[in-house]
């Protein structure tokens, strides 16, 4: 049983909600792409004075190491206005789908095909670009899908982002338990596709290279499409100009079914990172570089040479 929550937090919470609702009030009365503009804006001018632009550098250095300081900081500010508009994107995200005309689906008849046939798919991503987009892209498509996600440290706010995709059919989950959680495989068991976020840093996930360097990644959607033998299917977003998007829909990431299950694993989970990494070099400003994705060995590396 979890402790009962204290007055004062649960004032917080409170006061952290109205401080949402407002915001994404304010934001709704705007164009797409004036909020999208504004975010960018905000974020490329208070996104360096927090410590998370630490983060964020140090990162860069670790991926790219042959960036001199010039390029380095070029790509801290394009980073940063992507990240703000993407943030002030989020309470619009339901202006913000194919049909809308603001989102190009490339390779958008497998996800045809996948909502035809009913195939049960692990979708796996990254967090590039304004990633709600994705779950718009699947839904749009017709697909029957769970899009997972990190439920919000503020249980009154984790309750309005649930609602408010619930308005235009999406259904947010948030595994719990690691990263095989029981209600994935209850969907997938029952024909539902699962989309997962495969970029981030987990502690009890596997080690597999990300730019040359080993990282802890979560096996999760590995795991559920060796389990059930369905399609591990990437996606990616870019952004074309201002609040308009490309969704594509890559060809599948084949998995191997030799009989070693710890082997199969391992590979699997070394191809989405590649891909993830691939997709990163390619457009490194859309990326969400403010996590810490590698061991802390290797951002002690880092502090011993003074970086």
């Amino acid at each position: 049983m979890s402790a009962p929550t204290p007055p004062w937090r649960d004032l917080t919470w409170r006061i952290e909600a109205l401080a949402f609702d407002a915001a994404s009030a304010a934001l709704r009365l705007l164009p797409v792409d004036w909020a999208s503009g504004l975010g960018a804006a905000l974020f490329r001018a208070i996104g360096p004075l927090t410590g998370s632009h630490r983060i964020a550098e140090r990162n860069l250095r670790l991926a790219f190491p042959e960036l001199d300081d010039a390029g380095r900081g070029a790509l801290l500010r394009a980073q940063w206005e992507s990240l703000g508009r993407t943030f002030f994107e989020f309470p619009l995200t339901d202006r913000i789908t194919p049909a809308s005309g603001r989102v190009e689906v490339v390779g958008g008849e497998r996800l045809a095909a996948i909502a035809v046939e009913r195939r049960a798919t692990v979708f796996v991503s990254g967090h590039f670009s304004n990633w709600e987009v994705m779950a718009m892209a699947i839904l749009g498509a017709g697909v029957d899908c769970q899009i997972t996600y990190r439920a919000a440290n503020n249980p009154y706010v984790d309750r309005r982002i649930r609602e408010r995709r619930a308005r235009y059919g999406v259904k947010l989950f948030a595994p719990k338990g690691g990263d095989g959680a029981r209600e994935l495989l209850t969907s997938l068991g029952r024909g539902e596709s699962v989309a997962l976020m495969n970029d981030q840093k987990f502690n009890e996930g596997l080690e597999a290279p990300f730019f040359g360097r080993p990282a802890h990644t979560a096996s999760g959607p590995t795991r559920l499409a060796l389990k059930f033998g369905a399609a591990l299917q990437p996606l990616s977003v870019q952004r074309t100009r201002g609040a308009r998007f490309r969704v594509i829909v890559h060809e599948p990431i084949l998995l191997e079914r030799t009989g070693d299950r710890a082997a199969d694993l391992a590979a699997g989970v070394a191809k989405v990172n590649a891909f993830v990494e691939a997709r990163v070099r390619e457009r490194p400003a859309e990326w969400f570089w403010v996590h810490r994705r590698w061991p802390a060995a290797a951002y002690a590396e880092l502090s011993e040479a003074g970086l």
